[in-house]
Protein backbone atom coordinates (compact mmCIF):
# COMPACT_ATOMS: atom_id res chain seq x y z
CA UNK A 1 0.00 0.00 0.00
CA UNK A 2 1.17 3.49 -0.80
CA UNK A 3 0.65 6.37 1.54
CA UNK A 4 -1.22 9.26 0.37
CA UNK A 5 1.78 11.94 1.03
CA UNK A 6 4.32 9.93 -1.32
CA UNK A 7 1.17 10.83 -3.76
CA UNK A 8 1.54 14.41 -3.36
CA UNK A 9 3.12 15.35 -6.87
CA UNK A 10 0.62 13.67 -8.79
CA UNK A 11 -2.47 14.93 -7.19
CA UNK A 12 -0.90 18.38 -7.54
CA UNK A 13 0.34 18.15 -11.04
CA UNK A 14 -3.02 16.07 -12.00
CA UNK A 15 -4.55 19.42 -10.28
CA UNK A 16 -3.18 21.86 -12.22
CA UNK A 17 -3.16 20.27 -15.82
CA UNK A 18 -6.98 19.71 -15.64
CA UNK A 19 -7.38 23.38 -14.54
CA UNK A 20 -5.30 24.54 -17.70
CA UNK A 21 -7.32 21.70 -20.00
CA UNK A 22 -10.23 23.15 -18.57
CA UNK A 23 -9.59 26.37 -19.13
CA UNK A 24 -8.52 25.43 -22.80
CA UNK A 25 -11.98 23.90 -23.31
CA UNK A 26 -13.94 27.33 -22.06
CA UNK A 27 -11.65 29.89 -23.73
CA UNK A 28 -10.58 28.22 -26.86
CA UNK A 29 -12.95 25.10 -27.80
CA UNK A 30 -15.70 27.09 -26.36
CA UNK A 31 -18.37 24.27 -27.16
CA UNK A 32 -20.39 25.02 -23.49
CA UNK A 33 -21.06 29.17 -25.19
CA UNK A 34 -24.58 27.18 -26.06
CA UNK A 35 -25.62 26.03 -22.09
CA UNK A 36 -27.49 28.69 -21.07
CA UNK A 37 -29.62 30.55 -23.12
CA UNK A 38 -30.89 34.18 -23.04
CA UNK A 39 -34.32 34.69 -21.17
CA UNK A 40 -36.66 36.57 -23.45
CA UNK A 41 -37.65 39.67 -21.60
CA UNK A 42 -34.10 39.36 -19.20
CA UNK A 43 -35.22 42.55 -18.14
CA UNK A 44 -38.67 42.60 -16.95
CA UNK A 45 -37.77 39.22 -15.20
CA UNK A 46 -34.75 40.41 -13.42
CA UNK A 47 -37.11 43.57 -12.31
CA UNK A 48 -39.45 41.65 -10.97
CA UNK A 49 -37.18 39.32 -9.07
CA UNK A 50 -35.86 42.57 -7.41
CA UNK A 51 -38.86 43.57 -6.39
CA UNK A 52 -39.41 40.49 -4.58
CA UNK A 53 -36.37 40.96 -2.53
CA UNK A 54 -36.07 37.00 -2.12
CA UNK A 55 -32.88 35.75 -0.47
CA UNK A 56 -30.16 34.35 -2.41
CA UNK A 57 -31.33 30.05 -2.82
CA UNK A 58 -32.32 28.16 -5.19
CA UNK A 59 -36.16 28.00 -6.16
CA UNK A 60 -38.84 25.84 -7.76
CA UNK A 61 -41.75 27.27 -9.93
CA UNK A 62 -44.55 26.36 -9.14
CA UNK A 63 -43.22 24.97 -5.60
CA UNK A 64 -44.97 22.41 -3.58
CA UNK A 65 -44.44 22.19 0.11
CA UNK A 66 -45.49 18.29 -0.01
CA UNK A 67 -46.60 15.24 -1.76
CA UNK A 68 -49.77 15.74 -0.63
CA UNK A 69 -49.53 19.57 -1.98
CA UNK A 70 -48.59 18.22 -4.70
CA UNK A 71 -51.37 15.78 -5.49
CA UNK A 72 -54.05 18.74 -4.38
CA UNK A 73 -56.31 19.82 -7.69
CA UNK A 74 -54.72 23.36 -7.12
CA UNK A 75 -51.24 22.60 -8.39
CA UNK A 76 -51.57 19.81 -10.66
CA UNK A 77 -53.71 22.69 -12.45
CA UNK A 78 -50.25 25.25 -11.96
CA UNK A 79 -47.85 22.44 -12.67
CA UNK A 80 -49.78 21.71 -16.08
CA UNK A 81 -50.66 25.75 -17.11
CA UNK A 82 -46.48 26.10 -16.46
CA UNK A 83 -44.19 27.84 -16.72
CA UNK A 84 -41.81 25.47 -14.64
CA UNK A 85 -38.43 26.75 -13.27
CA UNK A 86 -35.82 26.03 -11.52
CA UNK A 87 -34.12 29.83 -10.67
CA UNK A 88 -30.33 30.00 -8.70
CA UNK A 89 -30.82 33.24 -7.19
CA UNK A 90 -28.06 35.75 -6.09
CA UNK A 91 -29.39 39.26 -5.24
CA UNK A 92 -26.53 41.15 -6.38
CA UNK A 93 -24.83 40.57 -9.10
CA UNK A 94 -21.02 40.83 -7.22
CA UNK A 95 -17.95 41.21 -8.89
CA UNK A 96 -17.02 40.11 -12.36
CA UNK A 97 -14.24 38.53 -11.11
CA UNK A 98 -13.69 34.83 -12.28
CA UNK A 99 -10.99 34.95 -9.51
CA UNK A 100 -13.40 33.09 -6.34
CA UNK A 101 -15.18 30.47 -8.63
CA UNK A 102 -11.60 29.45 -10.34
CA UNK A 103 -9.83 29.05 -6.69
CA UNK A 104 -13.03 26.66 -5.52
CA UNK A 105 -12.47 25.09 -9.15
CA UNK A 106 -8.81 24.42 -8.33
CA UNK A 107 -9.01 23.45 -4.65
CA UNK A 108 -11.87 21.03 -6.18
CA UNK A 109 -9.37 19.84 -9.17
CA UNK A 110 -6.81 19.02 -6.15
CA UNK A 111 -9.99 17.17 -4.21
CA UNK A 112 -10.30 14.84 -6.84
CA UNK A 113 -7.13 14.09 -7.42
CA UNK A 114 -6.79 13.49 -4.01
CA UNK A 115 -9.52 10.73 -4.07
CA UNK A 116 -8.21 8.96 -7.39
CA UNK A 117 -4.98 9.17 -5.51
CA UNK A 118 -6.68 7.61 -2.45
CA UNK A 119 -8.29 4.96 -4.69
CA UNK A 120 -5.12 4.11 -6.85
CA UNK A 121 -3.35 3.75 -3.41
CA UNK A 122 -5.31 0.93 -2.09
CA UNK A 123 -5.33 -0.83 -5.33
CA UNK A 124 -1.92 -0.30 -6.96
CA UNK A 125 1.73 -1.75 -5.51
CA UNK A 126 4.21 0.61 -5.96
CA UNK A 127 5.83 -0.29 -9.55
CA UNK A 128 2.81 -1.41 -10.78
CA UNK A 129 2.49 -1.08 -14.62
CA UNK A 130 1.42 2.10 -16.12
CA UNK A 131 -2.03 0.85 -17.57
CA UNK A 132 -3.39 -0.78 -14.20
CA UNK A 133 -2.33 2.85 -12.31
CA UNK A 134 -3.81 4.48 -15.25
CA UNK A 135 -7.25 2.51 -15.04
CA UNK A 136 -7.69 3.11 -11.15
CA UNK A 137 -6.54 6.53 -11.22
CA UNK A 138 -8.39 7.53 -14.26
CA UNK A 139 -12.17 5.77 -13.98
CA UNK A 140 -12.09 7.24 -10.20
CA UNK A 141 -11.40 10.73 -11.31
CA UNK A 142 -13.74 10.28 -14.06
CA UNK A 143 -16.71 9.34 -11.84
CA UNK A 144 -16.00 12.36 -9.87
CA UNK A 145 -16.23 15.22 -12.27
CA UNK A 146 -18.87 13.26 -14.39
CA UNK A 147 -21.04 11.13 -13.11
CA UNK A 148 -22.48 13.12 -10.33
CA UNK A 149 -23.74 16.08 -12.81
CA UNK A 150 -26.10 13.11 -14.50
CA UNK A 151 -28.30 14.12 -11.35
CA UNK A 152 -29.17 17.38 -12.72
CA UNK A 153 -30.90 16.11 -16.37
CA UNK A 154 -32.64 13.48 -14.33
CA UNK A 155 -34.11 15.67 -11.54
CA UNK A 156 -33.50 19.54 -12.50
CA UNK A 157 -34.25 19.23 -16.70
CA UNK A 158 -30.91 20.87 -17.35
CA UNK A 159 -30.61 19.54 -21.14
CA UNK A 160 -28.95 16.70 -21.93
CA UNK A 161 -27.03 17.92 -24.46
CA UNK A 162 -25.07 20.08 -21.84
CA UNK A 163 -24.34 17.13 -19.62
CA UNK A 164 -23.08 14.70 -22.62
CA UNK A 165 -20.57 18.10 -22.64
CA UNK A 166 -19.57 17.49 -19.17
CA UNK A 167 -19.40 14.06 -19.77
CA UNK A 168 -16.75 13.99 -22.58
CA UNK A 169 -14.69 17.01 -20.43
CA UNK A 170 -14.83 14.54 -17.44
CA UNK A 171 -13.58 11.75 -19.66
CA UNK A 172 -11.07 14.53 -20.90
CA UNK A 173 -10.11 15.40 -17.11
CA UNK A 174 -10.17 11.65 -16.19
CA UNK A 175 -7.58 10.66 -18.81
CA UNK A 176 -5.04 13.42 -18.15
CA UNK A 177 -5.31 12.65 -14.62
CA UNK A 178 -4.57 8.83 -15.24
CA UNK A 179 -1.91 9.86 -17.61
CA UNK A 180 0.06 11.83 -14.72
CA UNK A 181 -0.55 9.45 -12.14
CA UNK A 182 0.44 6.91 -14.10
CA UNK A 183 3.63 9.16 -15.13
CA UNK A 184 4.38 9.95 -11.26
CA UNK A 185 3.71 6.49 -9.48
CA UNK A 186 6.18 5.13 -7.45
CA UNK A 187 8.46 2.50 -8.30
CA UNK A 188 9.65 1.19 -5.10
Amino acid sequence: MISLISLWAPVLLSAVVVFIISSLIHTVLQYHNTDMHKLPGEEKVADALRGLDAPDGVYVLPHAGSMAEMRSPEFKEKFEKGPLAIITLAKRGGSMSMTPHMLKWFAYCLVVSVFAAYIASRAVAPGAPYLTVFRFAGATAFFCYGVGSWQESIWMRRPWSTTVKNTIDALVYGLFTAGVFGWLWPQG
